[in-house]
């Protein structure tokens, strides 16, 4: 018997969805010559904004619906340059997606079900204790060359034949943002944990606890114009400020306010072109306190007002741990601003004393972060900040299965943490003028980081010709 299921294809405003064996299928148009996919199971799709930001122009796409001999619907969706063909199978229980341009080249495609082997492209396995782990199969392409992804501490330039982890770790940055020599950028837009395998017998993206499939694919006739579509899709940086461009001076590290004028006086004594210095790490009484440590830095204010009058910019290290004897850390506790263990004792980390991250995914904890850094550290003229231990470094040994944050389990939406921790304080920066003047360091990033004017390094690395050769493939491959 066969099965008409034109009815199970619909075309919504600039979408195209779908719905069969308990799955619920978008295909929209996502900007220029690009589409967002969306999937879940048993439930309709969920609206997320982890990093895509609403299109500001999209034409109207060409949808089309109709049936096929074998009983089974083709629809297809054009926008620009990208042609996504959806064919779902005569029972209505598998939909199979494929994207081209319009001249017909072959861009990529959902791996098939395999025959007798019945597999599924779209993935769900139930997790114990609830949850979804999510993965999404392509055909793979022998001829292409994979580039992005962030930055990974390996010689390896070239991605395909690779598998990475889809995790924040101390010189570990994940951006999953691909860009194929085939002619398509693919972002994998899901903050979870997991992994992407680049093999030559399957493509795999996979979200180790998520609640639906979000990926975003865009086509360009060159690398530029795809990073061009891509800078659209999520957000451009800020024009880096010319002070930025400059000499940074910084060291591990000064001790007091006095070593550090007295290092600033130098420069300008020997004529040596300098733009901003760097207080690094504990500057502060206890971590968390957000504040210049009195004995050591008695007037602030006066000390950025020596250094601006020299022409040089101030940048402090801010880290996102709480102490548990942090001045601070009894108030955020009671106001659920820090993250939190599923069981045990409530420490993130227990270096270099047992303390929490601060939850930057909860709004109103990085309206009271910034609100401290305000008060103690622009006010008194500090320009910048090195927003250190962005992944963050969970206890050292990244459980990330263990901690919970405002937004959801770690594991679940973990990735997100250093966008929203450079968020909080581009924001901030914001409320107070710096609009043309904002770039803050940081040790990790995700896909729309560039928006907060996020300037990222590649983390704690060793003094070897291995590492410095690591750090040229990180610096190329970033995205």
């Amino acid at each position: 018997m066969t099965i008409n299921t034109t009815h199970t294809f619909r075309a919504l405003g600039n979408a195209l969805e779908w719905t069969g064996d308990g799955e619920y299928l978008r295909i929209e148009a996502w900007g220029a010559n690009s589409v967002r996919v969306r999937a879940r199971l048993m439930e309709p799709i969920a609206p997320a904004d982890w990093a895509l930001l609403e299109p500001e122009t999209t034409t109207a796409p060409t949808i089309t619906i109709e049936g096929n001999a074998d009983g089974g619907t083709t629809a297809t969706l054009t926008n620009g340059d990208i042609v996504v063909t959806a064919e779902a199978n005569a029972e209505g229980s598998a939909c199979r997606l494929g994207f081209a341009k319009t001249d017909g080249t072959v861009l990529l495609r959902e791996s098939s079900d395999g025959g007798a082997l019945r597999l599924r492209a779209r993935k769900y396995e139930s997790l114990p204790g609830g949850g979804t782990r999510a993965t999404v199969t392509f055909d793979a392409n022998d001829t292409e060359h994979l580039y992005g992804m962030g930055e990974y501490q390996q010689p390896v330039m070239d991605l395909k034949g690779t598998t990475l982890e889809l995790a924040h770790r101390n010189s570990q940055v994940s951006v999953p943002f691909m860009l194929s020599s085939a002619g398509y950028g693919f972002l994998w837009h899901n903050p979870a944990v997991g992994r992407a395998t680049f093999a030559r017998n399957t493509t795999q993206w996979q979200a180790s606890v998520c609640d639906q499939i979000d990926y975003w694919i865009t086509t360009g006739a060159n690398p530029a114009q795809i990073e061009r579509q891509y800078a659209d899709a999520t957000g451009h940086a800020p024009v880096m400020p010319e002070w930025g461009l400059g000499f940074w001076q910084c060291k591990l590290r000064y001790w007091n306010q006095e070593q550090l004028l007295e290092v600033a006086r130098e420069f300008k004594r020997r004529e040596i072109p300098i733009d901003l210095i760097v207080i690094d790490f504990f500057h502060w009484p206890l971590m968390g306190d957000f504040r210049f440590d009195e004995e050591f830095w008695p007037d602030p204010k006066a000390m950025a007002d020596e250094l601006h009058e020299m022409g040089i910019k101030l940048m402090v290290s801010v880290w996102p741990q709480i102490d548990l004897e942090s001045e601070n850390y009894d108030e955020m506790r009671r106001r659920n601003y820090l993250a939190k263990t599923r069981q045990g004792k409530d420490v993130g980390m227990w270096w270099p004393r047992d303390n929490q991250f601060f939850d930057a995914t909860n709004p109103e904890a990085r309206a009271f972060v910034w609100a401290l850094s305000k008060k103690n550290y622009t006010d008194l003229g500090v320009d910048a900040f090195w927003l250190d231990e962005a992944e963050p470094e969970w206890g050292g040994d990244y459980d990330y299965d263990h901690y919970l944050y405002h937004l959801g389990p770690v594991n679940k939406v973990g990735n997100v943490y250093p966008q929203l921790y450079n968020k909080t304080f581009y924001d901030g920066q914001l409320s107070i003028g710096r609009q043309d003047d904002i770039v803050n360091l940081t040790r990790a990033a995700w896909a729309g980081s560039q928006r907060y004017g996020s300037l990222v390094w590649s983390g704690d690395v060793h003094s070897t010709f291995t590492d410095l050769k690591a750090q040229v493939i990180c610096a190329l491959r970033s995205v």
